[in-house]
Formats: structure tokens, C-alpha cells, sequence
């Protein structure tokens, strides 16, 4: 299945989750659609499994087979598989670009990304999913630096993760630690996606 390229807003409030973070897309609180507001529709066990896995592929901009691939990285590793999930998601190199303010959204810091603008301890990384270690420094090739869009999301960046540390001088950031789970969404419950992929 390919990425989903259709309206945002719409998919946001289908799923009752802000995708962009900005929460603009659930002024209406509702599904979309003409009978949006009186849908009562109780959803079944598999229901709200699917439902969560689904805001979270969608929150991170990954197809599926990129998605489940990543789940079953993640159940390998010693702990709690949907915790290392969620820690596998956030160290990819295009969610890193976003949280550091080099763009407004994942699919922004996918391009920049992709684009060849993004440097990992000096050296230019183009793929998007490339998994960041802790200690790695996130900065910008020096051609791109004068880029007016990273100048504008960098000045509008409202939070930098605690797992995160920004040098303004350099504008580069480096990957201190891995995120706890306290610091990730709170908004998924991700035992439902450990279930739904272990039906």
C-alpha cells in the first residue's frame, strides 16, 4: 500500500487524532462527512487495534510495509516490543529533522531529507528511515543553511525534546539519549498495536 496522499485534515478527524501536532484539524471534533456529528458507530476489539495502528502510521507518514517491517525490528529487541516501537519511530532520521525545527512537518523533513540537505556527524544521509544512534549530530549542509523555509521553521519551532540539544551556532542538533515513553505521544496506545499484529 502506497503513502497516503489524500486531504489531511479530513484523515485527522477521522481518526480523532491531530497529525500535524498543531491540533488545527479537530476544530470540528467529529469524523468527516454528512452525518459526521450523529455517528455513534461502537467500534469491535479488532476495531480499535486497527484504529491505532493506524494513527500511528499515518502520525509518522509510513507506508505499510515500512510500518510492520519497523514492528518487527522492534519486537526482536530485549523490553517492551510496543515501547521499542515507539523509540524505533522517533530515532528515524526524516521525525528527528522535524523535532529539531528544520521543517514544519515529517513529510517537510522527509524532503529535506531526500533532498540531500540533512548531514549525520558530517555526512551527507539522503534516506528518510535511516536510524539515528544516540550521539549523533543532525545538522544541515552548509549550502542549505541559507534555505529562507529552514530559516522560518527553525524561528517558528515552539519545543525541543528533552532527548534533543540544539546548537544555534552550528545549527546542528544532536541525539543525546533515547526518548522515554513518558516523553512520547500519550494519545496512542500502543499494546493495541503489539495485539493487532500479534492476532
Amino acid at each position: 500500500m502506497s503513502r497516503y496522499t489524500g486531504p489531511k485534515f479530513k484523515l485527522s478527524r477521522r481518526l480523532g487524532i491531530s497529525l500535524s501536532g498543531t491540533g488545527k484539524e479537530l476544530k470540528r471534533p467529529f469524523p468527516p462527512g454528512q452525518h459526521g456529528p450523529n455517528q455513534r458507530k461502537k467500534l469491535s476489539g479488532y476495531g480499535v487495534q486497527l484504529q491505532e495502528k493506524q494513527k500511528l502510521r499515518h502520525m509518522y507518514g509510513l507506508n505499510e510495509k515500512q510500518f510492520r517491517n519497523l514492528f518487527d525490528k522492534a519486537a526482536k529487541l530485549k523490553g517492551i516490543s510496543g515501547e521499542n516501537f515507539m523509540v524505533l519511530l522517533e530515532s528515524r532520521l526524516d521525525n528527528l529533522v522535524f523535532r529539531l525545527g528544520f521543517a514544519n512537518s515529517r513529510a517537510g523533513a522527509r524532503q529535506l531529507v531526500s533532498h540531500g540537505h540533512v548531514t549525520v556527524n558530517g555526512k551527507k544521509v539522503d534516506i528518510a528511515s535511516f536510524t539515528v544512534s544516540t550521539g549523533d549530530v543532525i545538522g544541515l549542509r552548509e549550502r542549505s543553511r541559507g534555505l529562507k523555509s529552514i530559516k522560518e521553521a527553525i524561528e517558528g519551532r515552539h519545543h525541543l525534546p528533552n532527548y534533543l540539544e540544539f546548537n544555534d551556532t552550528a545549527v546542528e542538533g544532536k541525539y543525546v539519549r533515547l526518548p522515554e515513553r513518558a516523553e512520547l505521544s500519550q494519545e496512542i496506545d500502543e499494546k493495541q498495536i503489539v495485539e493487532f499484529y500479534s492476532r
